[in-house]
């Protein structure tokens, strides 16, 4: 792990510039999984970036991204990674998107990085050792009244998953300070272990999503899992500070929030 954290800055910040160069006149290329679901140059860009240095530091080491890079390893570890998370906000100039670096072994996420290029932040983090902002250590909330809770949220591209999940928010706004959507699930979960939100919670996030960012939540204090006793998937991530975990969890499951929504 001592090695591993510096070349993951290192990797975060080389995508990190080479997004903000290409930021400038940037198109959509393609769609992913719904016309919504929007790729751009950069992120096939970036993604390459990332893959030929750690091909070329960790040859051994499997690999996961999320514009389709992907090999085994035969190592124990794999780089989990999401060259431009937040690619809508990329897209519309938007400054609320990262770079995400997770590394993981049998037993999860040992490192994670999310850099947030627009505003030169770097969020690190290391199981066992701690979460960091730009060096500062971090700790999540400690808000234990749901009612007084900042949440963040995000939906699907799937039209009919949105609907699905806008169908929780009259009942969720009633109950929580306020609901934020900013668009970015490695920053939000990173917001959560810095205590700018006081938990997050969505259906339909990827591995890269999940990775790095929630390493930097749970090592800031914040419990990050699924709904019924799960592990955190693509059915739901729930991010919150320890003192609202438990109600809004149960406030989720009463709402059935992972439930498949066709």
């Amino acid at each position: 792990m001592t090695a591993l954290l510096p070349l993951a800055v290192d990797l975060a910040r080389a995508a990190g510039a080479l997004a903000l160069r290409m930021r400038d006149g940037i198109e959509q290329e393609a769609t992913k999984s719904s016309p919504t679901d929007v790729v751009t140059a950069a992120d096939r860009a970036v993604e390459q970036l990332l893959v030929e240095g750690i091909r070329a530091a960790r040859p051994d080491d499997g690999l996961l991204g999320e514009e389709g890079a992907g090999r085994a390893g035969s190592s124990g570890l794999r780089w989990v990674v999401d060259p431009v998370d937040g690619t809508v906000n990329y897209l519309y100039g938007i400054p609320q998107w990262a770079v995400s670096i997770g590394v993981e072994d049998a037993e999860g996420t040992v490192v994670g990085v999310v850099l947030d290029p627009a505003k030169d932040e770097l969020w690190t983090a290391v199981r066992g050792g701690g979460a960091q902002l730009d060096g500062r250590p971090l700790r999540c909330s400690s808000v234990t009244a749901l009612d007084q809770a900042l949440v963040g949220t995000g939906f699907g591209y799937d039209a009919r998953r949105r609907v699905a999940q806008a169908r929780l928010l009259p009942t969720l706004l009633a109950q929580v300070r306020d609901v934020r959507r900013i668009g970015a699930g490695a920053l939000d979960l990173c917001a959560v272990g810095a205590g700018r939100l006081d938990a997050y919670y969505e259906q339909a996030t990827q591995p890269w999503d999940r990775s790095a960012g929630g390493l930097v939540a749970t090592e800031a204090g914040a419990r990050v899992t699924g709904l019924r006793g799960r592990e955190a998937s693509e059915d739901l991530v729930l991010a919150a500070a320890p003192g609202v975990w438990q109600q809004l969890h149960d406030l989720l499951v009463e709402l059935d929030a992972d439930a498949p929504p066709f």
